[in-house]
C-alpha cells in the first residue's frame, strides 16, 4: 500500500537525504475528496533563502488514488458491480493517468534591472540550464513576472516551470510510461492493457498489484537530485549574466 502520506513522506526523506531544505503544507478538498501537497525547497540556511533561488513541488492526490492504494482494482471493481468480467475496465490500471508533480522553480530579481536583451538571454539560458540539469522533467518553461514601480512595468522574478510524471499504478510502474507518439503503428493504448484475464486458460485471476512503495521512493531522489542541481545552475545563470 502506497498513500498520500507515503509520498510525502518519502519526498521530504530524499529532500533532507540531499541537502535541501523543505517547507511542507497540505490541503484536503472536502467536496472532491482530493488532497494536496506543495513543499518549498532551496539549499544553504533559511535565513539567506530570499537571496537564492527556490523550488516549489507540488501534486494532487484524488479520490481514486486512495481507493487504489486501499483495496486495489478489484475494490473498484467490486464496488460497481458484483459478477467479475475479463473485459472490466476497473481491473486496466495501465489506462489511470499517471501522478503528476508539478515543479516551479522562481528566482528573485531583488531589484536588478536587467536590459530587455540581457533579460531574454538569461530566460533562456534558465530554460537551458533547467533541461540539461534534469533527468526526470519532461518539459521547461520559463516565465518572467513584473511588478508596476514608478508608473512603470519591471521583471520582478524569474520562474521555470517543469514537471514529472510518476505512473504509480501501472504494474510495471515507469517503465510503464509509454507516450502517444511511442504506440508501435497500428497499436492505441488498450491494446496495452494489463489485466487478470489469462487468455490461454480463459480464467479470470486477480490483477497484479501496483507497488509503487519498491520504486517510488528511489525516483523521488533523483528528483531531488535534479532539484539541487537546476537550483545551483539557476543561481550561477543570474550571478553571471547580471554581473
Amino acid at each position: 500500500m502506497f498513500t498520500f502520506e507515503d509520498m510525502a513522506a518519502s519526498f521530504l526523506k530524499a529532500a533532507k537525504a540531499n541537502g535541501l531544505s523543505a517547507h511542507p503544507e497540505y490541503w484536503s478538498n472536502t467536496r472532491t475528496l482530493e488532497r494536496e501537497f506543495a513543499s518549498t525547497c532551496h539549499t544553504g540556511s533559511c535565513e539567506d533563502a530570499e537571496h537564492r533561488s527556490a523550488c516549489t513541488l507540488s501534486y494532487t492526490w484524488g479520490a481514486l488514488d486512495t481507493v487504489i492504494s486501499l483495496e486495489g482494482p478489484v475494490g473498484i471493481c467490486n464496488f460497481f458491480h458484483e459478477v467479475a468480467r475479463d473485459d472490466c475496465p476497473h481491473l486496466h490500471l495501465a489506462e489511470i493517468p499517471p501522478l503528476v508533480l508539478d515543479l516551479s522553480y522562481s528566482l528573485a530579481l531583488n531589484g536588478v534591472l536587467p536590459t530587455e536583451e540581457k533579460l531574454l538571454s538569461l530566460m533562456q539560458m534558465l530554460k537551458f540550464s533547467a533541461s540539461e540539469n534534469s533527468k526526470r522533467t519532461i518539459e521547461a518553461r520559463p516565465t518572467v513576472s513584473m511588478v508596476l514601480q514608478e508608473n512603470r512595468l519591471q521583471p520582478d522574478m524569474l520562474s521555470v516551470q517543469q514537471r514529472v510524471e510518476l505512473p504509480i499504478w501501472h504494474p510495471l510502474g515507469m517503465e510503464g510510461l509509454i507516450r502517444e507518439d511511442e504506440y508501435p503503428f497500428g497499436m492505441n493504448p488498450s491494446d496495452l492493457r494489463i489485466d487478470g484475464f489469462d487468455p490461454e486458460t480463459g480464467e479470470l485471476h486477480e490483477p497484479d498489484m501496483p507497488r509503487p512503495e519498491d520504486w517510488a521512493p528511489q525516483i523521488l531522489v533523483e528528483v531531488c537530485e535534479d532539484i539541487v542541481h537546476v537550483l545551483q545552475a539557476l543561481d550561477a545563470s543570474i550571478a553571471y549574466r547580471l554581473s
